[in-house]
């Protein structure tokens, strides 16, 4: 009997953890964001390409006055302040609810607006010299790939984060077509120097 209660009692204890270890597995690491400033050291022309497009200045759309007509056309109160507001943030911050993500304009300023990452993964570890770096310039794509970088990046990805009918801005009668927006609001495709087939 006690060697019974001691089984059940090992396996009331080891259960959380298995499944806790079965659940990280499913779900595959949580990589940490960075920054564009980080980005910008290898891609200086995306950067300087992306810095004037909607999405980097996506977090701005928040603020009270800006865009009026369309904030009304969608519902919202076009004098509201929704630079803190948590339906907001997830589309018009880098990692808004992740780890290392955006917390606050005060905490976290290297990630307002759709930087980087928000297409592309959180980089923390992509960009680490035995991968994507100015040390490993012929890096494999699909090397870091396995590490979080998000290549190519597709329409499924768009709707999955923010382009979806939990915007109050995405039309439900006409969704989100990525094919013919997608060198509207992204930075210049330009091709990379090096190869990484």
């Amino acid at each position: 009997m006690k060697a019974i209660l001691k089984a059940v009692i090992v396996t009331i204890l080891i259960m959380p953890g298995l499944v806790l270890l079965a659940q990280e597995k499913k779900e595959g690491p949580a990589y940490g964001y960075i920054g564009t400033k980080k980005c910008k050291k290898c891609h200086l022309k995306q950067f300087k390409s992306w810095k004037e497009t909607n999405m980097a200045k996506a977090f701005d759309l928040l603020k009270p006055g800006v865009r009026p007509d369309n904030k009304k056309a969608a519902g919202l109160d076009p004098q509201k302040d929704y630079t803190t507001d948590a339906e907001c943030l997830p589309c018009h911050t880098t990692g808004y609810g992740q780890p290392g993500g955006f917390v606050s304009v005060e905490e976290t300023p290297q990630l307002i607006g759709v930087s980087c990452e928000m297409c592309h993964g959180a980089g923390s570890e992509y960009i680490k010299k035995e991968h994507m770096s100015l040390k490993n310039k012929h890096y494999k794509l699909a090397e870091v790939v396995k590490v979080g970088l998000v290549s190519p990046v597709t329409g499924d990805r768009c709707t999955e984060v923010c382009h979806n009918d939990k915007s109050p801005f995405v039309d439900k009668a006409q969704p989100f077509d990525f094919a013919a927006r997608k060198d509207e609001g992204t930075h210049e495709h330009i091709p990379l120097k090096y190869k990484h087939d």
